[in-house]
Parts: C-alpha cells; structure tokens; sequence
C-alpha cells in the first residue's frame, strides 16, 4: 500500500484519504476514484490529491474486516456489514458476554493495524448491544498479514453470549427484633425486580427468626421445588464457618463451597448448594437495588455459566465496585434524593423538527393530527411536562407552520438554515444553543408519538444517578432506540458531526459508560411513512 499525494492523471482506481471537493461533486474519505471523478477534479482545477494505491497483495479494509469476522466462531452474536474498515458485532440475546482474553491477545499482537475490541468478560448485556468491534485502521492490508490472523482465529470460538434462562427462586428472610416489616418488605421488593432483569420469579417467600435450625428447615422446603434459593440475614455474617446462614446450609444437608467474596460491596457473600442447586447466603448490600457481587454470581448462576469458588476468589480484580455507574436498565426508577448541597445535574431538552418529511412525499408529519392537535406540539407539551430544566427547538423545513403549532408554548427555537446537510446539522443547532449550565442534552426526535413525560423522567433520572457522566439511552426491547441523553463531555464532538448522522457512533465511540433504560414501544416507534403515521393514529395534512 502506497500512501501519499498523487497526480489526478494517475489516480483513477486510487482511495481518497481526505474528503475532497470537486465543484458540486463532495467526494468522501475512503472513496475509490472513478473515472467521472478524475474528469470533476480536472475541471476544478485540481491537479494532485493524498490517496492510497493498493499494491497487488493488500485486501480492501472492509474485506478484510469482514474475512477476520467469517473466520471467528461466536455463538449468540450477529456480526454487521462491514463500513469504514469495521465489522461490529451484536448480542442476538440478553446474557452474559464470554470472551477468550487469550485469544484476542494474540491477534491484536500480530499487526497493530488489525484491531479486536470486545466487552469484558462476564460483561451483562441486552439483546441488540454491541460486544465487539474488528477494525481495519488503514485503507488495507497485506494477505499474509490477514491470513496470520485468519489461522489464529480457526478452530476456537472466541467469544458468546449465553442466554438468561428463567429461573424460579425460593426466598428466606431471617427476623430480630431490630429488623422492621418495611425492611423484609422493601428486600423482597429489590429482589423480585433484580431477578426479573433475567426472566427469573420469586416463587415464595419464608420468614423465620435468626436461629440456625428454622433457617435449615426453610432451606430444605424451598429448594425441593425451585432452582435456586436465596437467604438474607437480619444480621451480618461474622463467622463464615458457624454463622447462621452457613450453618443452617450445612444442616439442610447442602454444602458450603465458600463464605465471604473479593467484591466491594459483596463481601459478606455465601456460596453453597443442595441437592445440585445454589444456595446463597446474600450480602446486606443485596437489599438495595445498586450494582454489587451479588449481581455477578446471580447473573452467571442464570446463564448457566455456573460460579465456583475459584471464580469468586478471581474477582478481586475489577471487584472495587463503589465507583460503578449505574448497570444497564436500572432497577431505580423514582428520583434520587440528593444529600444536602450537592448539585443536582441539570438537563436540557432539544427536540428535532427541522427535518423534510421526505417519505411522506409532501406533507410536513410533525404537522399531522393526533386528537386534533400537531405532532410536534403534543411532543414539545410532554417534553416540557417533563424535569427537563428547559427545551430548545431546532426548525428547519417550514420554519413558519412550526413555530405556528408551537405558539403560545415556553420553550426557545432555534432556526437551523443548513437543516437540508441533515441530522447532524440540527442536533449542532440545538446543542449549541443550549445555555451554559446545561449538564446535559435530552435528545428527543420530533416524529415520536408514543413518547411521554414519564418516559424522559426516567433517562434524568437514570442520568442524575449517575451524576451526569454516563450517556443514557431508550430501549425496546433490549434494542437501542430514542430519545438519547447526553452528558455535557460529548458536546465538543457534536459540533464535529457531519452529514445525515446523529449521536449514535459518538456514544459508541465516545469511551463513557452508557446506561440503557427499558422504556416499551415508545423507544422504537416513529412515523417515517404515511403507513406508519396512520397506523401510530396520526392524519396527515395534505
């Protein structure tokens, strides 16, 4: 591969390495020359330009990457087209990611220009996210190269997702007279939601006091009919081999494989098991919602990955959890309390109706009726119901009969004259214009009619939680879809988006933690066509 300038005269059939302008003609990074192109660069008086010449052994990026992803085995994950040198690699269902850290090792050692990039192993993820990436960093590379990879690759799977298999769970809730209602409430409340992030249910619940005996005797019912059964303590663990929950394990006729976890907060864990099924002594912590050990052995244990001792003892590394944002689809779903004087992050609103409605093919969609009233007034309306701080509207096509459907609302517009360039040139707009104590942007397209307040509340919320420093995204259905929420450290990349694209690869490439909240439908219904508007229960006005 030979990289530098090159005369136009010789440059049909080369790539461009810049984005170059030809008269009307805007030929993008990577484009391979065409005759008609080398003609446009003539005529513009252009007589050189930085490309890249293949050399007869160098394989294309795009084939490249695409050969790397045909020659891994994987299980549970769909590999994408290839673009720009990269194939991107996606969860077909909610699990635990696996990966082969070895493996990968050795091939990102062959040659820095080939890159595999994956999630951490035992990584919790949604059907439809991303779990790895294979990129090509230049234009191409040699065949030797490629196939030194290629035969690393052979014979191993390298990574999988393992599917959450629903699980019936039998809980103990050991009682003092310390402990209240409201607590034993409250613990089986957080657990019959952790569990349900893997399809799981509590199929019954049993309360006996703090007392060896009665907490062996709840063990042995429970475990007779569900898979797994899980013991919280009124009191923490303080000897891991006599203590009432280990005990009582033992006198059920279980095992105790290990008492106390390398995981912060998680350590005063117990691993046992009866009859073939887990039994496991939960850490105080397990009563709240937030991200602990306790997750990491119930999410292996549902994916049928299994936890042993020496897992739990490999833990160490990584197990310092106080720091860890939010996991993927929170469980909170009402406001944080802030502690007095803490600043809570404030979020700001932008929503998109600049844009042709071009499948429509006339007619404006953000003007159509639902219950009489325009689109994109219903959606500003739940937008400002919302605790977004405030809301900018970004306009574009028909400035006049937008602003006309929003009149008399509290919100600032702004008019966005390159809105024809696309997306990217209306979400610059809004987020410019956004003032300075915005610690965050509220994504929220214009042509989503099943959009509410509670919807948004619960992306702040989830963005608050995290205290402003995590993107956060709607789901459906595990898949990725809109609004988006992002913190104020991605707004300098916003200004540098370009064409018809949003925020999409600037969240996937922008190396924050992303939070990923299950809103329904909403998240992934939008009205593009006269079909979809009309089956959403919109009408059109021609």
């Amino acid at each position: 591969m030979k990289f530098g300038p090159v005369a136009v005269a010789d440059a049909e059939g080369a790539i461009l390495a810049h984005a170059t302008v030809a008269g009307d003609r805007r030929l993008r990074k990577a484009h391979r020359l065409t005759g008609d192109d080398i003609e446009a660069l003539r005529a513009a008086g252009i007589g050189e330009v930085v490309a890249v010449v293949l050399a007869p052994d160098d394989v294309d990026e795009n084939a490249a990457a695409t050969r790397i992803a045909e020659a891994l085995r994987f299980r549970g994950i769909e590999a994408r087209p290839a673009a720009t040198g990269r194939v991107n690699l996606h969860a077909l269902v909610s699990g635990i990611f696996t990966v082969d850290k070895t493996l990968i090792d050795r091939m990102n050692l062959v040659d820095p220009r080939i890159t595999i990039a994956t999630m951490p192993a035992f990584a919790p993820m949604l059907e439809g996210q991303m779990v790895a990436t294979i990129k090509i960093i230049p234009f191409a590379v040699p065949e030797a190269v490629l196939k030194e990879i290629l035969a690393l690759a052979a014979g191993h799977e390298v990574f999988g997702m393992h599917a959450y298999r629903p699980m019936r769970v039998g809980v103990v809730q050991t009682t003092l007279p310390t402990v209240k209602a409201s607590v034993l409430d409250k613990t089986l409340r957080v657990t019959e939601e952790r569990l349900g992030r893997t399809g799981s249910i509590v199929s019954k619940e049993i309360r006996t006091s703090h007392a060896t005996p009665e907490v062996a005797e709840a063990i042995e019912n429970l475990s007779a009919a569900n898979d797994m059964v899980l013991v919280f303590g009124a009191s923490a663990m303080s000897d891991p081999e006599e203590d009432v929950i280990p005990a009582a394990i033992r006198a059920s006729g279980g095992t105790v494989f290990r008492s106390g976890m390398p995981v912060d907060p998680g350590n005063l864990f117990v691993l046992g098991e009866r009859d073939g099924k887990p039994v496991l002594g939960a850490p105080g912590c397990a009563r709240s919602p937030k991200l602990n050990g306790f997750d990491w052995v119930l999410d292996r244990i549902a994916s049928g990955i299994g936890i042993t001792s020496e897992d739990i003892a490999g833990m160490g590394v990584g197990g310092l959890l106080m720091e860890i944002p939010t996991r993927p689809q929170p469980r909170e779903t009402s406001p944080r309390e802030s502690a007095p004087g803490k600043i809570v992050p404030k979020v700001h609103a932008v929503l998109l109706a600049a844009g042709r409605s071009s499948r429509m093919c006339g007619p404006n969609k953000l003007l159509a009726r639902f219950d009489g009233e325009a689109l994109v007034r219903r959606t500003a309306e739940r937008v400002m119901a919302s605790r977004a701080a405030a809301t900018v509207v970004v306009t574009g096509h028909q400035t006049a009969e937008i602003e006309a459907a929003l009149a008399g609302l509290d919100l600032r517009v702004v008019h966005n004259p390159d809105y024809a360039e696309g997306l990217s040139s209306s979400l610059k707009a809004g987020v410019a214009a956004l003032s300075a104590d915005a610690a965050g942007a509220l994504i929220v397209l214009g042509d989503m009619p099943g959009i509410a307040a509670r919807d948004l509340d619960r992306l702040i919320d989830a963005f608050v939680r995290a205290d402003g420093k995590a993107v956060v995204r709607a789901t459906h259905a595990g898949k990725r879809g809109n609004p988006v929420l992002l913190p104020r450290a991605l707004f300098p990349a916003v200004a540098t988006l370009e064409g018809d694209t949003g925020a999409r690869h600037l969240v996937e490439a922008g190396g924050l933690d992303v939070i990923d909240v299950e809103i329904g439908a909403a998240a992934s219904v939008d009205v593009d066509t006269r079909e979809a508007l009309a089956s959403a229960g919109g009408v059109l006005q021609d």
